[in-house]
């Protein structure tokens, strides 16, 4: 055989492209089917967590808004334990709203975050939560879900306002407590 005869021989060999192009196909789709299976696994082993407040028709007067993105929710102190149930773990866009009331996030093609302020335990900036780091930062908010305490990531359209966030968060967080206590005391 000549070179020419040789080369068109290799190239011709559709029936081992075909089924190298179908075995890898089969992989790609057992290892998504895993991955649903682990996403459901996740949301059974979470069905516990109670169903979220539901947002008010009127949240008050906002004291902060931003838009950004909403990158799920984990629990307190572990920035790789998804939340999955209600919604908790898709990721989206994100208007947030912080008023007196508390914290309002409306996710648009998905149900609406509310977190009453008396919920609220703290805010702070950091890189990373649900498997996800993002260089430029993150808003993370603590909050406690009827005993279950939680954290939540945003990432601002303008990362720099983060720390503005922290501030008021922290700061309703602490008017919040201090009212408890003074309605507590006789």
């Amino acid at each position: 055989m000549t070179g020419l005869a040789a080369e068109q021989a290799r190239v011709t060999n559709w029936p081992g492209y075909i089924g190298w192009t179908v075995g890898l196909l089969i992989l790609i789709a057992l290892v998504y089917w895993l991955m649903r299976q682990g996403w459901n696994w996740r949301r059974t082993l979470q069905s516990e967590l109670p169903p979220l407040p539901a947002a008010p028709a009127d949240p008050g007067a906002p004291l902060l808004q931003a838009k950004g993105r909403y990158h799920g929710s984990t629990t307190a102190g572990n920035w790789l334990d998804r939340v999955v149930a209600h919604g908790l773990g898709t990721r989206s866009l994100a208007e947030l709203t912080l008023t007196e009331q508390g914290l309002l996030v409306r996710r648009p093609g998905d149900e609406d975050l509310w977190i009453p302020a008396a919920a609220l335990t703290g805010a702070r900036r950091d890189s990373g939560i649900a498997g996800k780091v993002v260089p430029a930062g993150l808003l993370v908010v603590t909050w406690n879900h009827r005993g279950t305490a939680l954290d939540s990531g945003f990432r601002a359209d303008h990362p720099d306002e983060h720390t503005a966030w922290v501030e008021a968060v922290d700061a309703l967080t602490e008017r919040t407590k201090t009212k408890k206590t003074e309605e507590a005391a006789p």
